[in-house]
C-alpha cells in the first residue's frame, strides 16, 4: 500500500475519535458559554491549563520512548515496564495531591473548593496510566479499537455534562465530575489489556527508556508552557484585576474556536508518529517525510481560510456574552500560530529518529523563553490579544529553528519554496477578507480560488502518485 495512503487512512480512523468525537465534545463550548458567565468559565479555563502541565509531567515522555524501544526490544516487555512505571508514579502523585489539596486550592484562589484539586488529581493519574495502553493500540495499528474507546469517553463526558448542567442545573464542579467519570470508564475499558500484560519490570530497559524520554519530558513541559502559560499568567498580569476572570473566560472561549485546527494536528500526530518510525528503514523515507509536510500544510491552510471566512457563523457557537469584537483577530492569530505548530511537529521527526531528543528540549525551552518574555511584556499592554501574538511568535521561531537544525543533522528534501508559496497565497486571501469586509459567501470565492490554485500546481504530482 502506498505509504501516504496508509498514513491518510490511519489519520482518518484516528480522526473518528479525535476529530469527529471531539467535534461532538466541542458542543460543550456553546453549552458552557450560555450557562456560565465569562468569569465562571475563566475558572474552568485556568484549571485545565494547569492540568495540561501535569499530564505531561506524569507521562514523562514514555509514549514516544515506547514507540522507539518497541522497534528494538520485545514489545511485551517494553509495554509492561512502561505500564508499571506509570502506575507507580501516578499513585504517588494522586496521594501527594490529596494530602495537600486544601493548601493547593487556597494557593490557586479556590480555598472553598479543595474538591476541584482532588477531582483533577484522579483524572490526571488515570489518564497517565491509560496513555501507554492507547500507545500500544497505536503501535499495533488497532486504530478501530483506539477510536471506539476514545468515542465512548467523549460521549460519556458529553452526556453527563448535559445531564448535570442542563437538566440538574448544577455548577462548574460537575464539569470536572463528568470528566472524572469518563476517565474511570476509559481505564476500565483498557483494563483487560493491562491485566493481560506480562507484568515484567526490566530495570535495565527502564533506565535506557528514561534516558531517551527525559529530554522529551523537558521538551513537553516547555511545550506546555508555550501552549498554556498564557491562560495561567493572564489574570495575574492584567492591570485591572476586577475583570481578570472575565477576560480569561473570553480568551478561553476564543481559543476554543481554533479547536478544529488543533484537533487535526492531534489526529495527525496519533497516526504520524508510529508511521514515521515505521518508514525509517525504507529507501525513500526522507522523500515521504517531505511529501507529508507539503500536503499537511495545504490542509492546514484550507482549515485556516475556512474558519476565518466563516467566522461570523462559527462565533455563533458562543453565547452572546462572548461576542467580543476582539474575537476575530485573536482567533486568526491563534490559527496561524497553530499552523506553524503543526509544521513544527512534522519537522521534529529528525531529532526523534536520530535519538537526539535533547534538541527537542532545547527548541521547546527556546520557545518557552519567547513565550514568557512576550506574555510578560504584552499582556499588560494588549491584554489577551498579546497572549495570541506571543503564541504566534513562539511557534514561528521554533519552526524556523527546527528546520535549520534538521538540515544539519537529518536532511530531508522539504519543498520549502512550494510550501512558502502556499502560505503566501493563504495570507493574501486572508488579508483580502480582513480589509475588504465583504459578504462571507463572496469571500468563499477566494477560498475556491485558493483550492484551484493548489490543485493546478499539485495535479501532475498527484497523478504520478496514484
Amino acid at each position: 500500500m502506498n505509504p501516504l495512503k496508509k498514513l491518510a487512512s490511519q489519520t482518518a480512523i484516528y480522526g473518528l475519535s479525535s476529530v469527529v468525537g471531539r467535534l461532538l465534545n466541542y458542543l460543550l463550548v456553546p453549552l458552557y458559554t450560555r450557562y456560565f458567565l465569562p468569569a465562571e468559565y475563566g475558572v474552568v479555563t485556568e484549571l485545565y491549563a494547569y492540568v495540561a502541565f501535569l499530564v505531561v509531567l506524569l507521562t514523562y515522555g514514555m509514549e514516544t520512548a515506547f514507540f522507539r524501544f518497541s522497534k528494538k526490544e520485545e514489545t511485551t516487555k517494553v509495554y509492561s515496564t512502561t505500564l508499571i512505571s506509570l502506575l507507580i508514579s501516578s499513585v504517588v502523585f494522586v496521594g501527594l495531591i490529596f494530602l495537600n489539596s486544601s493548601a493547593i486550592s487556597e494557593w490557586l484562589g479556590y480555598a472553598n473548593h479543595p474538591e476541584y484539586i482532588q477531582f483533577f488529581a484522579l483524572i490526571i493519574g488515570m489518564d497517565a496510566v491509560a496513555s501507554i495502553s492507547f500507545a500500544k493500540l497505536r503501535e499495533q495499528d488497532k486504530a478501530m479499537r483506539f477510536a471506539f474507546i476514545r468515542i465512548v469517553n467523549i460521549m460519556i463526558n458529553i452526556g453527563l455534562n448535559l445531564y448535570f448542567i442542563v437538566y440538574q442545573e448544577y455548577g462548574i464542579a460537575y464539569i470536572f465530575i463528568a470528566n472524572l467519570v469518563a476517565s474511570v470508564i476509559t481505564l476500565l475499558m483498557l483494563f483487560p489489556q493491562m491485566i493481560g500484560s506480562s507484568w515484567v519490570f526490566d530495570k535495565k530497559l527502564w533506565k535506557k527508556m528514561m534516558i531517551y524520554a527525559l529530554p522529551l519530558l523537558i521538551a513537553g513541559l516547555a511545550g506546555m508552557t508555550n501552549e498554556t502559560i498564557d491562560r495561567i499568567l493572564l489574570k495575574h498580569l492584567l492591570p485591572n484585576t476586577d475583570i481578570a476572570d472575565s477576560e480569561l473566560g473570553l480568551y478561553g472561549a476564543f481559543y476554543k474556536l481554533s479547536i478544529i485546527m488543533i484537533l487535526f494536528i492531534q489526529t495527525f500526530r496519533f497516526a504520524a508518529e508510529p508511521f514515521f518510525f515505521a518508514q525509517e528503514k525504507e529507501g525513500n523515507s526522507r522523500k515521504i517525510y517531505a511529501d507529508v509536510l507539503k500536503y499537511f500544510t495545504i490542509i492546514m491552510a484550507f482549515i485556516f481560510l475556512s474558519i476565518t471566512i466563516f467566522y461570523d457563523v462559527i462565533k455563533g457557537f458562543l453565547g452572546s456574552e462572548y461576542h467580543d469584537e476582539r474575537g476575530f483577530l485573536v482567533v486568526s492569530i491563534l490559527l496561524l500560530a497553530n499552523l506553524f505548530l503543526g509544521i513544527y511537529y512534522n519537522l521534529s521527526i529528525w531529532y526523534k529518529l536520530t535519538e537526539k531528543t535533547k534538541y527537542g528540549a532545547y527548541l521547546s525551552i527556546f520557545g518557552a523563553i519567547i513565550t514568557l518574555s512576550l506574555n510578560f511584556t504584552l499582556i499588560p499592554v494588549l491584554g489577551f490579544v498579546g497572549c495570541a501574538w506571543a503564541t504566534l511568535v513562539c511557534y514561528f521561531s521554533m519552526t524556523v529553528a527546527s528546520y535549520y537544525l534538521g538540515k544539519r543533522h537529518f536532511s530531508v528534501p522539504y519543498q520549502v519554496k512550494r510550501i512558502a508559496l502556499y502560505l503566501f497565497g493563504m495570507l493574501c486571501v486572508y488579508f483580502c477578507i480582513y480589509f475588504t469586509n465583504l459578504n462571507m459567501w463572496i469571500n468563499s470565492l477566494f477560498l475556491l480560488g485558493f483550492i484551484i490554485f493548489v490543485y493546478r500546481l499539485e495535479k501532475p504530482k498527484l497523478a504520478l502518485k496514484l
